[in-house]
């Protein structure tokens, strides 16, 4: 087990990542937060797999857990279950003594950690992800949020976790399609930060990264975005704003299709190959880095072609909607060189209407 260190001008907790951890969450936890009372909040998908091991290693630590099971899917991201959530804690007796538990993949890490922003005006945080996505990317940070009919993670909060527990073993579980959703995240954080980092992932194939060899990457990646959000927690400076490298697009391209069409991190690697674009004509980025982009997100099984049924249109629209605009001016994250990003004013509407444009083109 290694333990991560994580720290801002406000904060300070740890990621544990290692082998075995799951089973030891109680004691772990117990570690760090000196209350007794708290919710384990899972999903339908996860609940049946891992709430039993959760439960008992909390019972172990002497603390008294009440488990919230939602239904799973981008769906479950909304206030509405947001306030059943927080009924069924205030019916259990939770209180401002009490603490959260989100097991599980992003969106319970987003809902639970809204959910502990706001119960009481807010209680302490852990976090368990159960899938590479979360344990590399939406578990550090402190974001948590919910959808609205107008666009993603409109409505939410900045609570930074009191811990993030990652066990890798539970990645074993996942099949090829969640990983690759992870390895978006991780080609990203290459692209903006770590230019080492990309030509060692240049130089492998997805199936040698399994089991305990994904500790390494794992705490590297979280580095990453931990020592990002350190210099911009409240994204006051501009400076979090890299980790937005590919989800202007990508996340428009999310609601086009309804959240359900394509992964998350499948629609990252779209607005990644639209934002490498972007670059070549905004911030010089030469077109064999350019390529060396597209042909690892293709090694890693990501699509560089959006699918034909997606609505163009559509996704601009949505475009419009993304929070990251402020004052209907375009802020839009792009590259210059592999291992360095920016914040730039420089692109326009028509810019990134003609990447999207392009995402149908298989030749390029």
């Amino acid at each position: 087990m290694t333990a991560i260190e994580i720290s801002g001008r406000t904060y300070k907790y740890e990621a544990r990542v290692g082998s075995r951890l799951l089973d030891q969450a109680g004691p772990t936890i117990a570690e760090v937060l000196r209350r007794h009372r708290c919710a384990l909040i899972c999903d339908t998908n996860i609940a049946p797999i891992f709430s039993e091991r959760v439960l008992r290693s909390l019972t172990s630590a002497k603390f008294q857990a009440t488990l919230i099971t939602i239904p799973a899917g981008e769906e479950s991201k909304s206030l509405e279950q947001v306030a059943a959530i927080c009924d069924e804690m205030i019916d259990a007796g939770l209180d401002r003594q009490s603490f959260v538990i989100g097991l599980g993949g992003g969106v319970i890490g987003d809902i639970s950690g809204f959910v502990a922003a706001i119960f009481q005006r807010g209680i302490p945080h852990v976090q368990i992800p159960t899938t590479l996505l979360a344990m590399v990317d939406s578990s550090i940070g402190g974001k948590s949020g919910v959808n609205t009919s107008a666009g993603k993670n409109l409505l939410g909060a900045i609570h930074q976790p009191s811990l993030v527990i990652d066990d890798v073993d539970l990645l074993q579980t996942l099949p090829p399609r969640e990983l690759r959703q992870g390895f978006a995240e991780i080609i990203k954080h290459a692209i903006i930060a770590d230019a080492a980092m990309f030509q060692e992932l240049d130089g492998l194939k997805p199936s040698s990264l399994l089991g305990k060899q994904l500790a390494p990457l794992v705490k590297r990646n979280i580095e990453i975005k931990a020592g990002i959000v350190a210099k911009d927690e409240r994204e006051e400076t501009g400076a979090r704003a890299i980790l937005n490298f590919g989800h202007t697009i990508g996340h428009a391209i999310e609601r086009a299709g309804n959240y359900k069409m394509l992964g998350h991190g499948d629609a990252i690697s779209l607005g990644m190959m639209a934002a490498a674009d972007i670059s070549m004509k905004r911030a010089g980025l030469p077109k064999k880095e350019r390529d060396a982009i597209v042909d690892l997100l293709r090694r890693f099984e990501l699509p560089t072609k959006l699918p034909n049924e997606f609505s163009r249109e559509q996704i601009f629209d949505a475009v419009t909607h993304d929070k990251k605009f402020e004052s209907g001016a375009v802020r839009f994250v792009v590259t210059p060189k592999i291992g360095s990003a920016f914040l730039s004013s420089d692109v326009t509407l028509e810019d990134i209407r003609e990447a999207i444009n392009a995402l149908g083109d298989n030749n390029r």
